[in-house]
C-alpha cells in the first residue's frame, strides 16, 4: 500500500458563476496567486463541508451576497490550473437572493459585468465562463431554471462537452 503525505493529493475547491440581476459577479483578487486580477468567487472546501455549502460560503465571504445554487456547471481538474498545486474545482451556477454586493475577506473588489463583456480572468476561469456561455446558448434559461427530481436533486443532461 502506498502512503501519501497530505500534500500528495489534490485539494478540492469550488468556483461560482453568480448571476446578480442579469450580470455576472467577479472579484478582484487581493492575494497571490493572481493578485489584482479579476476572478470568479470561490475557494477551498473546508473539512466536513458539502460542496454546495462551500460555494455559498465562499460567495458570501467574498461578495456579501446570499445565493441559491441553481445547478452544477462542471468539474475542472487540470493539474496546472492553480499555481499553488493540483486543485480540482467544482463550478456551480448560483443566483443572488439577498445581501449587498461588496468586497469582503480576501477580495480587493467585487463588481458585476455583462456576461458578454467578461475580461480576462485568473486561473482557468475564462474556460468556466466559456462553458457557461455554451450552456446558455444551447438551452435558453437552462442556467436559471433548474429541474428537480426526487429528493431535490437537480436533473440536467448535456454537461460541458470535452473533445
Amino acid at each position: 500500500m502506498i502512503q501519501l503525505a497530505r500534500w500528495d493529493v489534490p485539494r478540492v475547491a469550488v468556483d461560482a458563476i453568480v448571476i446578480h440581476g442579469r450580470k455576472l459577479v467577479l472579484v478582484r483578487r487581493g492575494n497571490e496567486p493572481f493578485r489584482g486580477m479579476l476572478a470568479l468567487p470561490g475557494g477551498f472546501v473546508e473539512f466536513g463541508e458539502s460542496l454546495e455549502e462551500a460555494v455559498r460560503r465562499e460567495v458570501r465571504e467574498e461578495t456579501g451576497l446570499e445565493t441559491r445554487v441553481e445547478r452544477l456547471l462542471g468539474v475542472y481538474g487540470d493539474p496546472g490550473r492553480d499555481p499553488r498545486g493540483h486543485t480540482i474545482s467544482v463550478a456551480y451556477v448560483l443566483r443572488s437572493v439577498g445581501g449587498e454586493l461588496r468586497a469582503a475577506t480576501d477580495a480587493a473588489a467585487a463588481k458585476s459585468v455583462a456576461v458578454g463583456r467578461v475580461p480576462r480572468l485568473a486561473f482557468d476561469h475564462d474556460r468556466i465562463v466559456a462553458d457557461f456561455r455554451k450552456l446558455r446558448g444551447r438551452r435558453p434559461g437552462a442556467a436559471t431554471s433548474p429541474s428537480r427530481g426526487r429528493g431535490g436533486t437537480r436533473l440536467r443532461s448535456g454537461g460541458p462537452r470535452r473533445g
